[in-house]
């Protein structure tokens, strides 16, 4: 052996010791020097890849991609009252935004009102605060809804929430028919990792249902479910967990909906997806190729879809919010860069990307137009728009989409043998992956292990303190004095009925958007609504992992 042959061989032996560097992804996936054809030699490609457009979707659901139509660009917002949220909107859409994003207030997604004292502290401070229809008329206030697609980060009171975008249009002159956009309405992952539930999962199954059954009827352009991974993976899970979990949770809403008697064909193509984008670039590429081929796969083979719009998995993404850091937050506009990039890279049809400030406030006006202007910069400046999935035939990502898809099939297997996403929720299956996944990484991240920019390594001398943007206390009293007042100017009478009609029809078997539609046009209130259908449904309370 020569001697340039011995150097490098040794050189590579002692590559790992050198650097200290973990070559393990984020999914605890053993990640190899050099990737070369026998790696991705089983690989067949219009089996497992095919053209975009194309079963099983792995390069892209439609076959143009962003050369026929760009990603929607959404930021999520809310804040304060729905006044201020509607002039924020306004400076999104004027700043080139195409669609809405809506984050309401904690009280809002817990369905309390800003008046209950659970609510106190939070009223407008993580989003905006809406009570009732004539807020939700504000939020839109000069917004055309025939013109916008709008997506709603809400859970439990989704359904509510829809009925009041519904009511809204109507008042502008817009057909249900003619609105677009999501809702989150993902219930189960909400047991899984973010926690903001309020019914058992049977009741909030039956709520998610209607949802998907009233739509296909009524709105049919309106995706029923963001079926969301991102809190799943912000809960601490890697992407392989996240991977399987969301699509786990998506099988079981189709399969609820079957046993409803409703057609695959006529509602799966208005389910889309919601995933995380972090910060190893080609293992979340991997993961949204990987997504694709999954669903498709499943949707055919298991449950007989046939058209492919029901095959077609559409998904939004977010920049992960874990990932940006309170300490030199300036390096959070690099982060989100290189996250939203991997989204593009990786298919997506509607991107938000987050601003530098979110680990230290709810971001502000420049950190949203830096953010904005992240994915306008990607979209005509750097040329990764031009061609369709082009880091297809990449002996690493096809090779690492593929190891994607065999370790969520065994997380499949293993939720299989549990009996279903319900019951390994109540057996915290899902929770102690996640936790124990999360341990793991916060472990790697204090030894070193794992670098993160100015946190671990190459820290600041000094802390660097950006302006940030506080919500006053008088949103707080303002909101209360606003939901007040309408409580006494509207018709109690048809608010009292309506909510005796949503509660009968609750104790039997009817679909309850009707009844809710009719009791959001008298005025009643989230919370008032909410606190009807718990006294048929109860509430929900987990049991301790540890």
């Amino acid at each position: 052996m020569t001697e340039s042959k011995t150097s490098k061989k040794e050189d590579l032996k002692t590559e790992k010791e050198k650097t200290q560097r973990s070559f393990r992804n984020l999914s605890d996936i053993e990640i190899k020097r050099l990737y070369k054809p026998e790696d991705i030699d089983d690989i067949d490609y219009n089996k497992d890849l095919g053209e975009p457009g194309q079963f099983p979707f792995t390069r892209g659901p439609y076959d143009n991609m962003y050369r026929g139509r760009l990603w929607t660009m959404r930021q999520f917002a809310g804040f304060g009252t729905a006044d201020q949220t509607n002039q924020r909107f306004k400076f999104l859409i004027n700043h080139g935004q195409t669609g809405l994003s809506v984050a309401f207030h904690l009280p809002t997604i817990y369905g309390y009102e800003s008046t209950d004292e659970k609510s106190l502290g939070e009223v407008g401070k993580e989003g905006v605060a809406i009570d009732t229809l004539a807020d939700m008329e504000t939020l839109f206030d000069g917004i055309d809804l025939s013109k916008i697609s709008t997506s709603m980060t809400i859970n439990a009171p989704a359904s509510i929430l829809l009925s009041m975008y519904i009511v809204v249009g109507k008042k502008q002159g817009v057909k249900p028919e003619q609105l677009r956009g999501t809702i989150q309405n993902d219930i189960l992952k909400e047991y899984i990792a973010q926690k903001s539930w309020i019914f058992p999962p049977e009741p909030s199954m039956r709520l998610i249902v209607d949802t998907i059954e009233y739509c296909t009827e009524h709105v049919p352009q309106w995706y029923t479910i963001s079926i969301s991974g991102y809190h799943i993976r912000e809960a601490g899970s890697t992407a392989v967990q996240e991977l399987a979990f969301t699509l786990a949770d998506g099988f079981a809403y189709v399969e609820a909906a079957m046993e409803r008697g409703l057609d695959v064909d006529d509602f799966a193509p208005r389910l889309s997806f919601f995933f995380n984008s972090h910060n190893n670039f080609f293992e979340e590429i991997a993961k949204f190729r990987a997504a694709r081929r999954i669903w498709a796969k499943r949707m055919k083979h298991k449950y007989a879809a046939k058209k492919p719009e029901s095959m077609r998995l559409r998904f939004h993404t977010q920049t992960a919010g874990v990932s940006l850091t309170a300490q030199e937050p300036e390096n959070n506009i690099v982060r989100v860069t290189l996250q939203a990039l991997a989204a593009v890279l990786g298919g997506t049809q509607s991107l938000h990307t987050n601003s530098f400030d979110e680990a230290l406030c709810l971001p502000t006006e420049k950190a949203v137009r830096i953010a904005l202007r992240t994915q306008q910069i990607i979209a005509y400046e750097s040329g990764v728009a031009d061609t369709v999935d082009p880091l297809a035939g990449s002996y690493y990502v096809e090779w690492l989409t593929e190891k994607m898809e065999e370790e969520a099939e065994r997380y499949f297997e293993k939720i299989e043998e549990l009996g279903g996403v319900i019951p390994a929720i109540k057996k915290n299956f899902f929770q102690k992956e996640i936790a124990n996944a999360s341990y793991r990484y916060q472990k790697e991240v204090e030894k070193k292990e794992r670098i993160i920019v100015g946190v671990n390594k190459y820290k600041p001398e000094k802390k660097i303190q950006p302006d940030i943007l506080k919500i006053d206390e008088e949103v707080s009293i303002n909101q209360k004095q606003r939901l007040k007042q309408i409580k006494k100017d509207r018709n109690n009478q048809a608010v009292e009925d309506a909510l005796n009609d949503l509660k009968a029809a609750a104790e039997g078997t009817k679909n309850l958007m009707p009844y809710i539609i009719k009791a959001v046009k008298t005025y009643a209130s989230v919370g008032e609504i909410i606190g009807t259908l718990k006294q048929v449904f109860g509430t929900y309370t987990e049991d301790s992992i540890f």
